[in-house]
């Protein structure tokens, strides 16, 4: 990981907002393309506006500058994103290991076409438990349901 400390700390609305939802839509746009530029500018505000106020969400950040997130809804991931620069050096399989410090399984649903998402679960442990034809918008999305144990 750069030999540089990754911390974890607890999402603070008024400092963080602005900061993830860029992270969310700078990843987003390099994994989901296949959703398109325009929809994914547009979920930029319910990340800021439901998503982010709604979930129990932790920062991964190096020397005070944040890299990456997780958000949490009981044990379902509802997302977690890394800053592409960050991508590769660690930093998911941080925010997952920090989510199992606090939670006995997670469940999440990732977009089968994100080919780099789906192998970096399955290399975590998570298993697809079930598939959609859609995703929750009903968009026509394949999504696959993935679950770890600890």
């Amino acid at each position: 990981m750069n030999n540089t400390s990754v911390q974890i700390r607890p999402f603070d609305a008024a400092r963080d907002t602005q900061t993830l939802s860029l992270i969310w839509l700078n990843a987003s746009l390099l994994a989901h393309r296949f959703i398109g530029t325009e929809r994914l500018r547009e979920q930029r505000k319910l990340i800021e506006d439901t998503y982010l106020p709604n979930s129990e969400t932790f920062v991964a950040e190096v020397c005070g500058h944040p890299i990456g997130f997780i958000s949490l809804i009981d044990d379902f991931v509802g997302g977690l994103f890394v800053s592409p620069n960050w991508q590769g050096k660690g930093v998911g399989r941080e925010l997952i290991g920090h989510a199992l410090t606090i939670r006995d399984a997670l469940t999440l649903n990732v977009y089968t076409e994100n080919a780099q998402a789906m192998g970096f679960y399955k290399s975590l442990g998570f298993r697809e438990v079930a598939r959609s034809s859609h995703d929750d918008d009903g968009m026509p999305f394949e999504n696959a349901r993935l679950q770890l144990t600890r």
